[in-house]
């Protein structure tokens, strides 16, 4: 448990550079808080005392904002940055060195007993305000982006945006590419819009309609110096018709 513990407080380090110390880390990092919290709660609900469990889950969530269901299964080495709106179903398995940001949840979209929610392999990153719903599995090191509706597996490696989520980056892709243009991860935003296909087409729709609407200011040109000239042409038709009849 001590153990734990330790590992709990060294990654907030690792991985929030505003972390100070140790004390900091234990009195106002609810992510932390949580975590302990769910420990207590889980090792409960592993006896059968279903209800005690949920209570000091339900504690937990009062305290820290952040809901773990006493039922989740949670490795070591997880990070719940933030916290605030964070939700964790039942059924879910979170493996180790995970890192979740505010207002993820790990949901279910069956009211049916059994797996339900999703499993998340070692080393995934879940971004800001994202949705994973489903017994699906986050596969090893996958990465996913702030806001992003996840409802199918994400093979390991890969990056996933959007709603519904689709891979914009996958493992081989990432080493076809040097460590230097690779920028960090952002949980807070997509980023990389240049490898998002989806992008790439709105891009494309749009420079296609500023041509069209180029072209068309170049024709309303063109009609505009035209009028003068038939104006013209108008009038001599009229003075030639007016001598004709004359003459006649």
């Amino acid at each position: 448990m001590f153990k734990k513990i330790r590992e709990d407080i060294a990654i907030v380090f690792e991985r929030d550079p505003a972390a100070r110390s140790t004390l900091e880390v234990l009195t106002t990092y609810p992510g932390v808080h949580a975590l302990l919290i769910h420990r207590l709660a889980h090792a409960f609900w592993r006896i059968k005392l279903y209800w005690l469990g949920r209570f000091i889950s339900h504690i937990g969530r009062w305290f820290t904002g952040i809901e773990i269901h006493p039922g989740a299964t949670i490795g070591r080495r997880v990070f719940i940055d933030h916290g605030m709106g964070v939700v964790i179903g039942e059924t879910a398995i979170i493996e180790d060195d995970c890192t979740l940001y505010h207002g993820v949840t790990l949901g279910g979209t069956s009211w049916n007993k059994g797996k339900r929610h999703p499993t998340l392999k070692q080393g995934v990153v879940i971004g800001a305000g994202a949705k994973i719903l489903g017994p699906i599995t986050i596969g090893r090191g996958a990465k996913i982006g702030s806001n992003a509706v996840v409802v199918k597996d994400v093979p390991a490696k890969a990056t996933a945006v959007g709603i519904p989520a689709r891979i914009v980056e996958e493992e081989g892709q990432t080493k076809q590419k040097s460590a230097v243009q690779l920028p960090a991860f952002n949980a807070y935003a997509l980023g990389r819009d240049e490898d998002d296909p989806m992008h790439k087409n709105l891009d494309q729709l749009m420079q296609a309609i500023k041509k069209q609407n180029q072209t068309i200011e170049r024709l309303q040109d063109q009609i505009k110096s035209l009028k003068p000239r038939a104006n013209e042409d108008l009038k001599l038709a009229k003075a030639f018709s007016h001598k004709k009849k004359a003459s006649k």
